[in-house]
């Protein structure tokens, strides 16, 4: 929806997006608390994360996923919680477990646990048979800072393995894998990823204002984000729009009126 006419706006995908999506994290939501933010923000929502382990605990799960699915989006649960079933050696529990719910979409990762990356590849490769999966690459771990090689290997083997989508791993912090500690870029990883990795196959999580203005102005109004907070949806719209200071500049062409200086927003 939108409320004015503006020239100069980039243009937007539209659902359902192979690009450009936004898939933000669900920590814990009430059912209430869900459908208050679909009334506002349900337009610019893809994909609903049940972040990590917390739909093991979320009352009422069943219907909010109802809920999610009833406006188009898709919804997974966290890599985490597969972690957490894979080291239990409890693989075919989870497949009842998500077939159950009526989950249409998986997350492969091994953030937590030591896996080899043959046997990664191996589960994506069975899970995508019934699911779409999504494959998240980068530890959790902020001392394993991989080179980017390491990245790109890693992610052509995963989508080659079957994944619809790599998601680059940085935590609801946004302070591991793709970033430094402080939230940083690792400007230089980053694009030498993007030599190798289609842009339309990343997911980059970014849960950070910071972290998603660089993505937009370096990809575009149409990179696809993740980890993003229930209620940072429509500033990060904002964002990709160019109606944010941050981005403000970066779909005006060079004879715009007036051009301002950065101001914080």
């Amino acid at each position: 929806m939108k409320n004015f006419k503006l020239k100069q706006i980039p243009e937007r995908t539209a659902k359902p997006r192979e690009n450009g999506i936004t898939m933000i994290m669900d920590k814990g939501l009430s059912f209430r608390e869900a459908e208050d933010m679909l009334s506002v923000s349900g337009d610019h929502i893809d994909i609903v994360k049940l972040g990590f382990g917390t739909s093991y605990v979320t009352p009422n799960l069943d219907k909010k996923i109802a809920l999610y699915h009833s406006h188009n989006m898709a919804v997974y649960l966290g890599g985490t919680l597969f972690e957490a079933y894979l080291v239990r050696n409890q693989y075919d529990d989870y497949l009842r477990m998500i077939e159950k719910l009526g989950l249409r979409y998986a997350e492969v990762s091994d953030g937590s646990i030591e896996l080899p990356h043959d046997l990664k590849l191996e589960y994506i490769q069975k899970l995508s048979k019934y699911v779409t999966v999504l494959s998240e690459v980068g530890s959790k771990d902020v001392e394993k800072i991989m080179p980017p090689y390491i990245w790109i290997d890693l992610m052509q083997k995963e989508i080659q393995a079957g994944a619809w989508k790599v998601i680059a791993e940085a935590r609801e912090s946004g302070n591991v894998g793709v970033y430094r500690s402080s939230g940083e870029v690792r400007e230089g990883l980053v694009q030498e990823i993007l030599t190798k990795i289609p842009g339309e196959k990343i997911i980059w999580e970014a849960p950070q204002k910071s972290q998603q203005a660089y993505f937009v102005k370096l990809v575009g109004a149409n990179v696809s984000l993740g980890n993003i907070a229930t209620n940072d949806v429509i500033p990060l719209e904002t964002l990709r729009l160019g109606l944010r200071s941050d981005t403000f500049s970066f779909s005006l062409g060079k004879n715009a009126k007036y051009m301002t200086k950065k101001r914080p927003s």
